[in-house]
């Protein structure tokens, strides 16, 4: 399935350059407007998306119906009061890596700007996704995403979850032997479902979110906005 990307949140892709404090000059903003037109002209998004029931929580982690298991801690607390869970897959396409690549071997500086944008444009196209699922769900609650890699999800989970979603063969995402998503502007998820409010510890906050400590705003004393 295809989402529409039009144009991209200038301001986060000023925040992942480190501009969260202070305004660019004119050269570095007319660089980032040229290079997130680039990336949305260039990327063909697309996604898959599975809703399962959680039959259940034990030591190994969530188990989900079709024999799916998300091992951890981290996601059994994360979808804890959730009925159902909605797993999905999202990708720019291909197009999008070889801009990057011919990017790096021309001009470095530029190659980091179309990084950013890329990384922004993947966000985006999720958000989307999120909207598209959640619209199926009328009247229910949803915690934040939730991705491989995170917490004590292990990221070795990709190649799994692509599989069922049929990623391979449907959107041509695949996942390398080392679990890297490829096309590289890729992400895979999970979306918890719950017919009930969900309690505030369960809404995402600086304190609770997974990569405090490494967090690049964290760092700088700010924070992302999320």
């Amino acid at each position: 399935m295809a989402v529409e990307l039009t144009q991209l949140d200038i301001r986060q892709v000023l925040r992942a350059l480190g501009y969260g404090g202070q305004a660019p000059d004119e050269t570095t903003l007319d660089l980032v407007r040229r290079c997130a037109g680039e990336v949305v002209r260039t990327a063909v998004p697309r996604w898959r998306s599975l809703t399962l029931s959680v039959l259940g929580a034990d030591g190994n982690g969530v188990h989900l119906e079709g024999g799916l298991t998300l091992p951890g801690q981290s996601i059994r607390d994360h979808l804890r009061g959730c009925g159902r869970a909605a797993v999905f897959c999202a990708t720019l396409s291909a197009p999008v890596d070889t801009l990057l690549r011919r990017a790096q071997a021309e001009d470095l500086a530029r190659a980091l700007v179309l990084d950013c944008c890329a990384s922004q444009a993947i966000e985006e196209v999720c958000d989307r996704v999120e909207e598209e699922i959640k619209a199926g769900f009328p009247g229910c609650s949803f915690p934040y995403r939730f991705s491989p890699g995170y917490g004590d999800l292990p990221i070795t989970l990709q190649g799994q979850l692509l599989a069922l979603l049929d990623a391979p063969r449907r959107i041509g995402l695949c996942a390398s032997g080392s679990h890297i998503l490829i096309p590289r502007k890729s992400v895979t998820a999970i979306l918890g479902i719950s017919r009930e409010p969900l309690l505030p510890a369960e809404q995402r906050t600086c304190s609770q979110c997974f990569l405090r400590g490494r967090c690049q705003y964290q760092l700088r004393g700010k924070t992302c906005g999320s």
